[in-house]
């Protein structure tokens, strides 16, 4: 009498909402506020979400107050030196650093004011951070064009990082005139800075914050005199915003 065939082994069901949870993750920082049914997924899903992450030397970092989450490498000890890093640390440059500080710094005065969870500023508000630092390069401060101009830059190198972004037309003041152009370009831009800087810029770092600004004018000195600038060891992921 013949034998019935064996029936093929049963493959586990994958999760859907797994799966885009995890492919979000890997490809930025998620965010409540823009993707509410990930979001809930992830937050459903967390446990395997870490297991399938570790599998790859990282681990994820969900901030359900603040509304975000995101992928950092596994610490060095934690580690298996065999599974490349997929997440690279970079060494960003002074003036990128400087930016990210003061806006920490902002967010925090910010939050300590109890006002919206959001922070949006101008253009112009941003670089009147910048100003008494940028202000140390002779040419800048003898050209008010120049110093927008090194700002703007700035600015937009740090939308790229993920830790701005351009803030629409309902982030506008009460009262503005939402049809006036100047809203949209020029010193009517406007930014909102992303909670995520918290994670990047930790609570230890703000509070040696203003020992630190003082060096970064050293280094600004410095460099309007020709001297080259001094590493700031600030380090982030991607340019999608992603923290190592």
């Amino acid at each position: 009498m013949s034998m019935p065939a064996s029936a093929p082994s049963a493959r586990p069901a994958r999760s859907p909402e797994l799966s885009v949870v995890v492919t979000s993750l890997l490809k930025g920082v998620v965010y409540r506020e823009s993707g509410e049914e990930t979001w809930r997924d992830l937050l459903a899903h967390e446990a395997q979400v870490r297991d399938v992450v570790a599998m790859l030397g990282l681990q994820v970092v969900v901030d359900e107050g603040d509304g975000y989450a995101y992928l950092r490498s596994q610490p060095e000890h934690e580690r298996d030196e065999r599974v490349p890093r997929l997440i690279p640390r970079r060494e960003l440059p002074f003036d990128v650093s400087l930016l990210l500080a003061l806006l920490r710094k902002r967010l925090a005065q910010s939050d300590s004011e109890g006002g919206d969870t959001r922070l949006v500023l101008a253009r112009s508000e941003i670089v009147d951070l910048l100003r008494v630092f940028l202000a140390q390069d002779a040419g800048a401060a003898q050209n008010e064009a120049r110093l927008v101009d090194r700002a703007d830059a700035l600015v937009r190198r740090v939308v790229e990082l993920g830790f701005l972004r351009p803030a629409g037309r309902d982030a506008l003041p009460d009262g503005a005139d939402d049809a006036a152009p100047e809203a949209e370009a020029g010193d009517g831009r406007r930014y909102e800075v992303r909670r995520i800087l918290k994670a990047f810029v930790d609570a230890q770092w703000l509070a040696d914050l203003d020992a630190r600004l003082g060096q970064y004018l050293e280094v600004a000195a410095g460099r309007a005199e020709g001297a080259a600038p001094r590493a700031t060891g600030t380090t982030t992921g991607s340019t999608t915003g992603t923290v190592a």
